[in-house]
Formats: C-alpha cells, sequence, structure tokens
C-alpha cells in the first residue's frame, strides 16, 4: 500500500513568521485587506510588500509547473552508471585483446610489442635511449682506430 501524503494547511512546514506573513498575503490576495493594511500588519514598506507578493506568486507558479517522469538523474546517480559503464568497457577490452593474442598465435604471427620487463623495484624496465646507442658506438670505433684521415692524422673534433 501506498502511504498518503499530508495535505492541507498542517502540511505546510515554515517558520512561525513565514505562515503569518502567507495569511496576510492570502488575506490581501482574497480582497479581505487592503496592501497597504497588509504592509502595516507585517511591519514592511509597501514596496516591500509587494516584492515579497511577487516573490510567492512566482514560488507557487513554480511548484505548478509539471515534473518530469520517472526518477530523477542526480550526480550519484550519473557516477554511478558512468562506473558500470566503465567496468562494461574494460572487460570488453581483455576479452578484445585475448581474442587478438589467440587469433595471432594461430596464425603464428608475432605481437607487435611487448611489454617491458619489469625491474627489481617493480616499475617497468627503462629502453636505452639515444645517448646509450650513441656512446657504445663512438666506444666500438675507439677500439677499432676509429675515422682516420689520409696520412694518419686523425680527424678533426666538430667542435671546434
Amino acid at each position: 500500500m501506498c502511504a498518503k501524503q499530508a495535505t492541507g494547511p498542517a502540511a505546510l512546514q515554515g517558520s512561525r513568521q513565514a505562515k503569518q506573513s502567507l495569511v496576510v498575503m492570502l488575506e490581501t490576495l482574497a480582497g479581505t485587506c487592503t496592501t497597504g493594511e497588509a504592509a502595516e500588519r507585517l511591519k514592511i514598506s509597501a514596496s516591500r510588500y509587494y516584492q515579497l507578493e511577487t516573490r510567492a506568486l512566482q514560488g507557487m507558479l513554480s511548484a505548478l509547473e509539471p515534473r518530469p517522469r520517472g526518477p530523477r538523474r542526480t550526480k550519484d546517480t550519473e557516477i554511478r552508471g558512468l562506473k558500470e559503464e566503465k567496468r562494461a568497457l574494460e572487460r570488453e577490452l581483455r576479452q578484445a585483446r585475448s581474442l587478438v593474442r589467440a587469433a595471432s598465435r594461430s596464425v603464428g604471427v608475432k605481437p607487435l610489442r611487448q611489454r617491458a620487463k619489469a625491474t627489481k623495484k617493480g616499475g617497468r624496465a627503462r629502453r636505452p635511449t639515444r645517448g646509450k646507442t650513441v656512446l657504445k658506438t663512438l666506444r666500438e670505433e675507439g677500439e677499432g682506430g676509429g675515422p682516420q684521415r689520409p696520412g694518419g692524422a686523425a680527424a678533426p673534433d666538430r667542435g671546434e
């Protein structure tokens, strides 16, 4: 069974002052008192009364606007949905990678890229840098005599 929602004046929630202001405004709108009397009873100016009356009427109008049907979308439900979608996509990616590996093995094709081996600290192994490659090449040339100029003189240093 559905629980019934409280209705009527007893269901209205708000401070005592707000309820008194509501009574005065409703009396004014019903024509039982003038706006001057209403402003006097609320101890505010007539212009402030009109401001409050407009704000109250705007609130009533907003409350009467049609609401969208179904469950409301909040940030929490949005985040939950995105997390579920992420898990599904990760699962799909793992399946696709597995199928690619199986197909590669059956055809006899080597994988395009191997993962770097882990170091002792658990991180990824670093690839040799270009500097190390150049250094290795220069050392090999130095041991073999390196490039020589005609006449036995060594090649000039390019840093001159």
